[in-house]
């Protein structure tokens, strides 16, 4: 007997809409301190190799940018550019000083409005979970990056402990560490790496899986489009739902779910401060 498929309510783009509507509003403020911190993106970046300020660099699904605001420290900003599907994430990301500059775009990870072979580096922070097919958005950043190009995928990982597993299924993509591997190496991408990252108060444990908890690199080697050919997209945003209703559905249950991970990060920050330092927790 197979395994029950995921539900994944808002690991769809219209879902992940009206999920970022509401969110926005406090996610620099509220979401990013438990689950995604400063520290956590500066080591992603490092990977990420920005060592020339002259480096042609797209942020896809950056939001409100507090991904870009680590790679505006390294690359001028005119050589930055900021893309997401939400408005209101982007309206978060124009009012930050440090992003002026920098070119902000509405646009699908899945279907990028760049010509191929158009930068030199590729990074994505927390959004390959909400991408109906994370193979065809990671074969989207092999086209776009140049030769010798690096792209930068920061995402979740898969939960072990049953109950996070639930939730997660419930609520959007949480990859194995092996998917993402087998995605990038699928897309043509060289010398693929994944490290592991978490906040400090975890201590390296992953059984809850974690809405950031890894990010994998690679190289485009050669100039020209991706190998790998895939038939239509899973999901166009630009046509209507047939039935709203199922859709605010969705959107509820899985806003329901997406609670628990909102919860786990403070369930977890207090269990560093309760077992003794030298324990697993």
């Amino acid at each position: 007997m197979g395994s029950t498929k995921p539900l994944r309510l808002i690991q769809h783009k219209k879902e992940a809409l009206w999920f970022y509507s509401f969110i926005s509003f406090g996610y620099d403020h509220v979401f990013n301190p438990g689950q995604y911190t400063e520290d956590m993106r500066d080591i992603s970046l490092e990977h990420a190799r920005l060592h020339s300020r002259a480096l042609k660099v797209v942020d896809v699904g950056g939001g409100t940018g507090f991904t870009t605001l680590g790679v505006v420290r390294y690359v001028d900003p005119e050589n930055v550019t900021l893309l997401d599907q939400s408005p209101h994430q982007l309206d978060k990301a124009r009012k930050k000083k440090a992003l002026r500059g920098i070119k902000i775009m509405e646009g699908d990870a899945e279907d990028l409005p760049f010509p191929t072979d158009t930068f030199d580096r590729y990074v994505s922070a927390g959004s390959i979970e909400y991408w109906p097919d994370p193979q065809r958005g990671i074969r989207e950043a092999y086209r776009v990056l140049s030769a010798d190009g690096v792209a930068c995928m920061i995402g979740p990982v898969r939960p072990t402990f049953w109950l996070s597993r639930f939730f997660a299924d419930m609520w959007m993509l949480f990859p194995t560490e092996e998917e993402y591997i087998e995605w990038f190496e699928r897309a043509g991408f060289k010398d693929v790496e994944l490290t592991r990252i978490g906040p400090k108060w975890y201590r390296g444990a992953r059984r809850h899986g974690l809405v950031i908890g890894c990010c994998v690199t690679g190289i485009k080697t050669q100039s020209g489009d991706s190998p790998l050919q895939l038939g239509p997209k899973a999901e166009d945003v630009s046509k209507p739902h047939v039935n709203p209703i199922f859709v605010f559905f969705r959107f509820l249950i899985g806003t329901i779910c997406a609670t628990y991970f909102f919860l786990v990060p403070i369930y977890m920050w207090i269990k560093d401060k309760i077992v003794p330092q030298g324990r697993p927790i």
